[in-house]
């Protein structure tokens, strides 16, 4: 059993803290001890980095699969033993005491893993949740044309997501081994926006019935309006991380368009996930780069605040 949790002390930094013993759990308390961790790898770089403003010290992360080693008196939906996910935010951590009680449902996003799932994937639930609750937010249909822009892990979830569910998905980036991944989970056309036939590519495929910013990139909206990719009545989820941005009023108001967020996911998201992955609609292993135990935790935060690009799906082991 590893007591230990991760922390960034300053920009750029990261350290391991000690944990204490983990006390019993109350009556309507359980207590999870985690066999596997997954990075996010745009939340955790943000803090890592005080992308918005971090105070230090700070823990991020929030995707964690444990074994429920105690349950509290009136703990019903769960047994000890259980294989879970836990989607709570607080960082990477040894263990942690779930309330299913609580009131704030982020309190408790607790999820029963069945045995036919292989576990240390799902550890990566949490990005693929935002991926869903996202491609779920902007209300992702049955024969709509969606495009996808930017394949980091979560541009890469949003686009299996929106596939899932029953869209033709349009994926780009300048990453060609982004693409590669974005191909094997099936995405229906790829293109590489490094290239001078982008934007006609773009525009041949359009207009888009949801467009997903999963990039950041600055311009990207004025590029939406320049070479009118937004659909009648269509949606534009801004899913990146952004400080201020310019839209173009008149293109919502003409379109009769909207442009909508999201944040994290619920338990329905993760039950809905679930079912997808159980059916292969939605897989994880295509999407991880690295699976090591969590004591080389410092040299993934490195490669985090040196060379982000060199991570997708990274996850810890905490069994040893």
């Amino acid at each position: 059993m590893i007591d230990i949790g991760i922390e960034f002390p300053a920009p750029g930094e990261m350290r391991f803290f000690d944990l204490p013993e983990p006390p019993l759990p109350g009556p309507t308390e359980m207590l999870i001890r985690t066999r596997y961790s997954g990075v996010t790898n745009g939340t955790e770089r943000h803090a890592l980095m005080a992308d918005f403003g971090s105070r230090f010290p700070c823990r991020a992360g929030y995707q964690h699969v444990g074994v429920i080693e105690a349950v509290g008196s009136r703990v019903d939906a769960f047994a000890v033993g259980d294989t879970v996910f836990l989607g709570n935010h607080g960082g990477h951590r040894g263990w942690r005491i779930v309330d299913v009680a609580s009131t704030n449902e982020r309190e408790r996003l607790c999820l029963k893993l069945p045995a036919d799932l292989e576990h240390e994937l799902c550890a990566l639930f949490g990005i693929a949740g935002v991926g869903m609750r996202h491609a779920r937010r902007i209300r992702v249909a049955a024969s709509m044309n969606v495009w996808v822009a930017g394949l980091g892990l979560v541009g890469q979830s949003v686009a299996q997501a929106s596939r899932a569910l029953g869209a033709y998905v349009t994926v780009t980036d300048i990453d060609p081994r982004r693409l590669e991944v974005a191909a094997k989970l099936g995405a229906h056309r790829l293109i590489d926006t490094s290239k001078e036939s982008a934007t006609e590519a773009l525009v041949q495929g359009g207009p888009y019935d949801r467009i997903v910013d999963a990039c950041g990139a600055p311009q990207l909206f004025e590029y939406i309006y320049e070479n009118k990719l937004l659909a009648l009545y269509g949606a534009i989820g801004a899913l990146a991380g952004r400080r201020e941005t310019i839209f173009h009023q008149t293109m919502l108001h003409a379109l009769r368009a909207s442009i909508e967020s999201s944040s994290h996911f619920t338990l329905e998201d993760l039950g809905i996930l679930r079912h997808f992955v159980q059916l292969g609609a939605i897989r994880i292993k295509p999407l991880v780069t690295h699976r090591l135990p969590i004591t080389e935790a410092p040299r993934i935060y490195a490669t985090m605040r040196d060379k982000p690009a060199d991570l997708l799906g990274v996850i810890f082991n905490w069994q040893t």
